[in-house]
C-alpha cells in the first residue's frame, strides 16, 4: 500500500506513456495503459486518483473512455490530451466531465502542476462531503430525529418552516434542544453558508444586551471607547437565534419589535437606521402567553414572534429514544474522554428508563459522560451512573430533581396529597410558594451552590437568583403582615 495518489496514462504511443511515467512517478504512483481495454481494467480493479488520457487511442475513442471511466462508483479525475487540440474539442471534453484539457506537445512541468491542482479540487470535494454528513449525523441524532411519535409532526415542521423567511418561536424546558433545532433550521433554510449569531438573554443585563444586539456609536455611555458591531449586523444575510427571549426587559422588548417589524436597526446612540436582512429565531423555557396575561412580555411583540411556533417534549414524553440517545454519547463521549466505546449494562437502561430527567436531553449527557469516564468493566453498569439513578426519590445531584412544573402540579392537588416527596402537602400551598420550597431544598442539597441548584431546577443561574430576590420580598411582606 501506498500514500501517493495513482495516476493512470493512456496513451497509443509508447513513447509518450514512458515520458509520462518517467516525468511523474517520484511524485506519483503511474500505471499506464495503451488502448481503452487496458485503461478499463485497471480503473476496475485498482484504486486510480487522475486519469490522463489521449483523445485518439488507435481504434479507441477517448470520449467514449471518458464516459466510462466517470460512470464508475468511485471515478478518478479526468485530464484530456491530445495534438489535435481545438476550442470545440475542449468544450466537448469539458461538457463531459473532464477536469481540463491539454495540448501536444505536451508541457511536463504544466501537466504536473495542473494534475496537483486536480488532486487538491477532489480532496476539498470529499472533506465538504464528509463535514455535510457530519452535520447530518449529528442532526439527525442528538433529540431532533428520534423514534419517539411524539417527535414526528416537530420534524415535519422544522421541514416545512425552514425554507421560508418566518419568525419560529420554540418553547420547551431547558435541555430539550432549542438551540439544536434553531441550527437545524437554519441549516434546512437554503442560507446554510451564512452566519448562525447566538445570543443568551438571560445571561446580559438590559444594558448590555441591548448593546450587544443593536451596537454602539463610540462614546454612546461611559466606556464605549469605540465603535461595536452588534448581534444583528453580524448575523446580516443569516439567522440571529434569541435563547431564552422571555428574559428581556421592557425596553429592549421595544426596539426587537421595530427591528422585527422594520428590518432596521440603530446602534445605541445613533439615530441612523440600518438596514438589516435577518431571520429571527426565539426559544423560551418560559410561558410568554402567562408572560402576556401579566403585563410581563410585550403582546404585540409575543405575536411577532410566534408566527410559528414548536413545542418541545420533555424527554421523559419521548423515552423511547433514551436508548438511541444514550449509544450515541457513550460513542461520542468515549471518544472525547480518550476511552473505548463500552455499550451499557442491562441494569442501566431500566433505571434511566425509570427517570423523569428534569434536565432533560443535556442532563442525560452529562450522566453518560459521568459512566463512560467511572466505567471499569466492559461495559457501563447502574453503579458507574450518578448515584440519583440508584435513589430515584431523592433530591439533589443525585435527585431526581422535579421540574417547576412539577411544583406546580404538586401545589394545584388536593389538600393531603403530594405528587412529589420533595414538596409536602399542605392546605393553603400555592404555586409561589410551591417554587420557593423546592428553590430552597435544591439549595440546601447543593450544599448552596446557585450554579448547581440551577441546573437541578432545569433553569439559568440568572433565573434563579430573581426568583430568590423575589421570595426575599415575599418572606419580607409577610414578616411585616404577620408581626403584632
Amino acid at each position: 500500500m501506498t500514500d501517493q495518489a495513482t495516476v493512470l496514462i493512456v496513451d497509443d504511443e509508447k513513447h509518450t506513456r514512458d515520458g509520462l511515467r518517467l516525468s511523474l512517478e517520484d511524485d506519483f504512483d503511474c500505471y499506464v495503459a495503451s488502448n481503452a481495454a487496458e485503461a478499463m481494467e485497471y480503473l476496475n480493479h485498482d484504486r486510480i486518483d487522475v486519469m490522463l488520457t489521449d483523445l485518439r487511442l488507435g481504434e479507441d475513442d477517448g470520449m467514449k473512455l471518458l464516459e466510462a471511466a466517470l460512470a464508475l462508483t468511485k471515478p478518478p479525475v479526468c485530464i484530456m490530451m491530445t495534438a489535435y487540440g481545438s476550442v470545440d474539442t475542449a468544450v466537448e471534453a469539458m461538457r463531459r466531465g473532464a477536469y481540463h484539457f491539454v495540448t501536444k506537445p505536451l508541457n511536463l512541468d504544466e501537466v504536473e502542476i495542473l494534475i496537483k491542482r486536480a488532486l487538491r479540487s477532489r480532496s476539498l470535494e470529499h472533506e465538504n462531503v464528509a463535514l455535510k454528513q457530519q452535520v447530518e449525523r449529528k442532526f439527525s441524532i442528538e433529540g431532533i430525529l428520534g423514534q419517539a411519535e411524539v417527535m414526528k409532526p416537530i420534524i415535519d415542521t422544522i421541514q416545512q418552516v425552514a425554507p421560508s423567511r418566518a419568525t419560529v418561536l420554540i418553547e420547551g424546558e431547558s435541555g430539550t434542544g432549542k438551540e439544536l433545532v434553531a441550527r437545524a433550521i437554519h441549516n434546512l433554510s437554503g442560507r446554510p453558508k451564512a452566519n448562525i449569531v447566538s445570543v443568551h438573554c438571560a445571561a446580559l443585563s438590559p444594558q448590555i444586551l441591548e448593546s450587544e444586539l443593536f451596537g454602539h456609536e463610540k462614546g454612546a455611555f461611559t466606556g464605549a471607547q469605540e465603535r461595536r458591531i452588534g448581534r444583528f449586523e453580524q448575523a446580516n444575510g443569516g439567522t440571529l437565534f434569541l435563547d431564552e427571549i422571555g428574559e428581556i426587559d421592557a425596553s429592549t422588548q421595544v426596539k426587537l419589535l421595530r427591528a422585527l417589524g422594520e428590518q432596521t436597526i440603530e446602534r445605541v446612540g445613533s439615530s441612523k437606521p440600518i438596514s438589516i436582512d435577518v431571520r429571527v429565531i426565539a426559544a423560551t423555557n418560559r410561558d410568554l402567553a402567562k408572560m402576556v396575561e401579566a403585563g410581563t412580555f410585550r403582546e404585540d411583540l409575543y405575536w411577532r414572534l410566534r408566527v410559528v411556533t414548536i413545542q418541545l417534549p420533555p424527554l421523559r414524553a419521548r423515552k423511547s429514544d433514551i436508548s438511541v440517545l444514550a449509544d450515541h454519547f457513550l460513542k461520542e463521549l468515549a471518544k472525547a474522554n480518550g476511552k473505548a466505546y463500552k455499550p451499557l449494562g442491562e441494569d442501566a437502561l431500566p433505571a434511566m428508563m425509570n427517570y423523569d430527567w428534569p434536565g432533560n436531553i443535556r442532563e442525560l449527557r452529562s450522566a453518560i459522560e459521568h459512566g463512560v469516564v467511572m466505567s471499569n468493566s466492559n461495559r457501563v453498569m447502574l453503579k458507574h451512573l450518578p448515584s440519583y439513578l440508584l435513589n430515584p426519590n431523592g433530591l439533589g445531584i443525585g435527585l431526581r430533581a422535579p421540574s417547576l412544573i412539577a411544583a406546580k402540579d404538586a401545589a394545584n392537588a388536593p389538600a393531603g396529597e403530594s405528587t412529589d416527596p420533595a414538596i409536602k402537602p399542605k392546605s393553603d400551598l400555592d404555586i409561589t410558594e410551591a417554587e420557593h420550597q423546592l428553590i430552597l431544598t435544591a439549595l440546601q442539597r447543593s450544599g448552596n451552590n446557585r450554579t448547581v441548584a440551577a441546573e437541578m431546577l432545569g433553569m439559568s443561574r440568572r433565573t434563579l437568583q430573581r426568583k430568590l430576590k423575589d421570595l426575599n420580598m415575599v418572606r419580607t411582606h409577610r414578616r411585616r403582615v404577620t408581626t403584632p
